[in-house]
């Protein structure tokens, strides 16, 4: 039985994860998610059930358009199939509880922003709203200990990032400050604290990967929103490890380094 809850889990994951790349690249255009339905962006083919089978389509078709064969971006199955074995994953270690719907709200969340922020370099306001309404009642009902943890995270969160936006004179995008705040909700304190701190690490890494790889240059503007995402579901997933692990090599080693 509980094979089956993981398969359904797998298919929900890699449609919704389709979705979540319509909604990603309309929603910010203010395009309609439903109308027109998909189409090849090259030629304006319309697509076929079989074109719109998640992951397999595109390796069936070979990455390519059926009518015109111009390129499809990889980035369309990727997606799927992230979401697909995010949302898989997730009674490995939430179980089969409440916390579990919180779960799959909060990996469609970053799913979805990611795409968005990536493709336009805009997270909008819509998608927080939307899933903010979503997690509130969530955490109302699965609370975190102390209950006031939700609400600290979320103005921790906020207000640092907003404090980093004015310092920067708008080096942080509005929709990062927003999309912290509502991270902040689900993690907690401690979550978004670690949060920040692994957010900040991938993205310099890909800074510097991005740099040396001759990929971009030092001011070359980065959306910062799918690096936020990354570090919200490390820190969603494995922040008792990470501070658990912390706390023995850096603490109780004779280390002691504070973030």
């Amino acid at each position: 039985m509980e094979v089956l809850l993981h398969v359904y889990l797998f298919v929900t994951g890699a449609v919704l994860g389709s979705f979540y790349n319509v909604a990603g690249l309309r929603v910010p255009k203010n395009l309609s998610v439903i109308k027109p339905p998909s189409f090849c962006p090259a030629c304006q083919h319309r697509l076929t059930w079989i074109e719109l089978i998640p992951v397999f389509s595109y390796l069936f078709q070979k990455g390519q358009c059926r009518n015109c064969s111009s390129r499809i971006s990889s980035k369309y199955p990727l997606f799927e199939l992230v979401t697909a074995i995010l949302f898989t994953s997730a009674p490995f270690i939430v179980g089969w509880t409440v916390e579990l719907i919180v779960a799959l709200v909060f990996i469609s969340l970053v799913v979805i922003i990611s795409v968005s922020d990536l493709e336009t370099m805009l997270i909008p306001d819509k998608f927080l709203i939307f899933f903010l309404c979503l997690i509130v009642p969530l955490r109302i009902i699965e609370p975190l200990t102390p209950w006031w943890d939700s609400l600290a995270g979320a103005a921790f969160g906020f207000l640092l990032f907003l404090l980093l936006a004015v310092l920067s004179k708008g080096g942080m995008g509005g929709g990062d400050i927003k999309l912290i705040g509502v991270a902040g909700v689900v993690l907690g304190f401690q979550g978004v604290l670690l949060t920040i701190f692994l957010s900040s690490i991938i993205g310099t890494m890909f800074g510097f990967g991005a740099i040396a790889l001759k990929k971009a240059k030092r001011k070359t503007a980065v959306p910062f929103g799918p690096f936020i995402a990354a570090g919200a579901l490390l820190s969603y997933f494995f922040h008792d490890t990470m501070f658990q692990w912390y706390i023995d090599v850096f603490m109780h080693g004779g280390l002691l380094w504070v973030f």
